[in-house]
């Protein structure tokens, strides 16, 4: 089995075959994470560059650790420092990086369309960890595998995407992802932060009121207020925002079952979650963070040709 696509660049480019084998390889690498040895030879004598032009902890640890437990040579590149703050060009930076003889790029970028663009000028192998506001896919796909751990399917599985969907890439991957694996998609969020005509791009349903779509979901995924991508206020203050759309105990209480609380992290505690939700039996944010390796590996694996039969 192989994809259908040299590069990871995003979900809305995968088919529902794609992401069943990725989702598939996932598993057998997880399965591998818990022996004792966790290291395989897989991509032995591959050499792969971490290519961050935005700061990133959580994600870049994550291609790292699944690229050192593959046996992958690691290059980590990061934008502050480099040659790019002398003016260097994005193109410029990839093929000096390329003449090392690089097979595999890790990117993350604040402009949506970076990884795409790269895509179309060199020849190594492109998995986008990030781009501007566009896709995020290999967290769309750490957050399947998380919930077909607790749920067994997505299909027919209720979801709601709660937050700044305006500007998340995380809630347009995911979206895509849900949406094409058979799942029912809600965003709620204050209007001003979920996009115009979301609904018939995107074939989701908008809710406003929180309490409604935590009542309808079988999971929510809970997104952080990203303060730092608005140019303009779209809410009064945070502590309202948290007041109106923040996820606590007493919230979720009221309701006559029980939901699975999912984030991508890093998580604003007392705005968009409460420590005692965060930290809950409803939780399954840590086992996000360990399902993240085991699904980084599996696309890392397979785009590097090693998993075609």
């Amino acid at each position: 089995m192989a994809l259908s696509t040299r590069h990871l660049l995003g979900i809305k480019d995968l088919t529902p075959a794609d992401i069943s084998l990725l989702l598939d390889t996932a598993k057998q690498f997880k399965e591998v994470l818990q022996r004792p040895v966790k290291k395989v030879p897989s991509l032995r004598d591959v050499t792969i560059v971490n290519l961050f032009y935005e700061n990133s902890t959580r994600t870049r640890i994550s291609f790292e650790l699944a690229q050192k437990r593959l046996s992958a040579d690691v290059i980590n590149f990061s934008a502050s420092g480099s040659s790019v703050s002398k003016g260097e060009t994005l193109l410029d930076t990839v093929n000096n990086i390329l003449s090392m003889k690089v097979d595999m790029v890790v990117m993350r970028h604040s402009a949506s369309g970076a990884p795409h663009f790269l895509s179309k000028h060199i020849p190594a192998a492109i998995i986008n960890a990030g781009d501007g506001i566009n896709e995020h896919p290999t967290q769309a796909l750490l957050d399947a595998y998380s919930m077909l751990e607790v749920f067994g399917t997505l299909k027919g599985l209720r979801v709601a995407i709660v937050g700044d969907i305006l500007h998340s890439r995380v809630a347009q991957s995911n979206i895509h992802l849900l949406n094409k694996m058979g799942a029912e998609v809600v965003v709620c969020g204050p209007p001003t932060l979920i996009p115009k005509y979301i609904e018939e791009a995107f074939e989701v349903r908008v809710e406003y009121n929180v309490d409604k779509a935590l009542q309808w979901c079988d999971a929510a995924n809970v997104l952080r207020i990203q303060l730092e991508r608005q140019n303009q206020v779209l809410f009064s203050s945070v502590r309202e925002y948290s007041l109106a759309y923040g996820i606590n105990r007493e919230r979720l209480n009221r309701l006559n079952k029980k939901i699975t609380i999912m984030h991508p992290g890093p998580v604003n505690r007392g705005v968009e979650l409460d420590s005692d939700v965060a930290d809950s039996d409803n939780s399954i944010i840590l086992q996000q963070v360990e399902n993240g390796v085991a699904v980084r590996m599996a696309a890392l694996y397979l785009l590097s040709g090693s998993g075609n039969s």
